[in-house]
């Protein structure tokens, strides 16, 4: 099996050295990710600038983490998962909010709710959402604008997902927190 390294800034390709040492000095340490990402400069600056970009959208921070989470839970990605419940959790997304989006179950508030469902059909519907769905967002009270930074979302996301079903990201330590790891619901079924 093809492993992957995870990087530190002695060991990255010259490229991804600046990169790593500007998220070392905005998180206070290097995620897996990115140091996974390292691998390919132009992967990991891809990832990080599209990342910032998302920062910079209409959305607000909480809204952002619904669509993050949306689309994690969506792809089954359990290190982005166990991030955004961490990051969600930091954006003051309420609990029962999170709890919703990591087990599948629909929001209570009906705006988060239309944000959670326009995100999904997005990346279960390759972008052909149809009128209906897109008319339903717009109804909700967001803009033509929002329709396109949620795409900025899943394209920042299926970079981070995709990776790390591929590379087999670790998690981080502070993931292991029962409050924070997940696992999919086919796998929790299948335990069963």
């Amino acid at each position: 099996m093809t492993r992957f390294a995870q990087h530190t800034l002695e060991t990255a390709p010259e490229g991804s050295k600046p990169l790593l040492a500007a998220t070392k000095a905005s998180w206070g340490f290097v995620p897996n990710l990115q140091a996974t990402l390292a691998e390919s400069p132009a992967t990991l600056e891809a990832y990080e600038k599209l990342f910032e970009l998302v920062g910079k959208t209409s959305f607000s921070p909480a809204e952002q983490q619904v669509v993050f989470l949306t689309i994690s839970v969506f792809h089954e990605c359990r290190y982005c998962t166990a991030g955004h419940t961490y990051l969600a959790r930091a954006a003051n997304l309420p609990e029962d909010v999170i709890q919703a989006l990591r087990d599948g179950q629909a929001i209570a508030d009906a705006r988060l709710q239309a944000l959670r469902s326009f995100a999904e059909t997005v990346v279960r519907e390759r972008g052909f959402v149809g009128d209906a769905a897109l008319d339903a967002f717009i109804g909700a009270g967001f803009s033509r604008a929002q329709v396109l930074e949620v795409v900025l979302i899943v394209a920042t996301k299926t970079i981070s997902n995709y990776a790390n079903h591929i590379a087999h990201v670790p998690q981080e330590g502070f993931m292991s927190d029962p409050a924070l790891a997940w696992t999919p619901a086919r796998d929790r079924q299948s335990a069963a």
